[in-house]
């Protein structure tokens, strides 16, 4: 399998399980969205600001070098990432909102991936200042590698609190594979 259609399969998958989660987490109580967890992030709302931070600032480093289509104006209509930190939005709604409209973005980055795409080297400054330099198949790759990392912290979490989130497993998520 190429490693164009592969991310393209992990956008269908990161897409698909964050409208899950979020749906999960939309029927939430604003006390148990705000609650502390005593893990990484201090609660849900963090969590899916952080994973949106991640998302936005990996893709503008892309965007900064026309990889996949993407342009620098694509991100006109987004918050500038600026630290693991950022709160973008406090009420999840605004959040869901959101988080729609990067898996959008990273569907459509993925889509219009090429082979030749994913062989060139892409240098960026991380939000500590140094200068790196990657594949851009490494940096696409990191952007499905830190969601997935996170939302098994967040996955952890709702289990905590007694929300059953389904099932999250790749064959069965994305049903027809890298046939897409």
């Amino acid at each position: 399998m190429s490693l164009a259609k592969n991310f393209r399969m992990m956008s269908l998958y990161n897409q698909r399980m964050n409208a899950q989660l979020m749906d999960c987490c939309l029927a939430l109580p604003i006390d148990i969205l705000e609650k502390e967890t005593n893990s990484f992030f201090p609660n849900i709302i963090s969590y899916w600001n952080h994973i949106i931070f991640g998302d936005l600032i990996l893709l503008g480093r892309l965007a900064s070098n026309e990889i996949g289509q993407l342009k620098m104006k694509d991100f006109d209509k987004f918050p500038c990432p600026k630290s693991p930190q950022d709160i973008y939005h406090k009420h999840l709604p605004e959040l869901a909102s959101l988080r729609q409209q990067v898996d959008e973005l990273i569907d459509y980055y993925c889509t219009n991936l090429t082979e030749d795409d994913c062989e060139k080297l892409v240098t960026y400054t991380t939000t500590e200042g140094d200068s790196i330099t990657k594949a851009v198949a490494d940096v696409t790759q990191h952007i499905f590698n830190h969601q997935t990392h996170h939302r098994g912290q967040l996955t952890c979490v709702l289990s905590q609190f007694d929300v059953d989130y389904g099932c999250m497993d790749l064959p069965v998520v994305v049903s027809e594979g890298s046939l897409t």
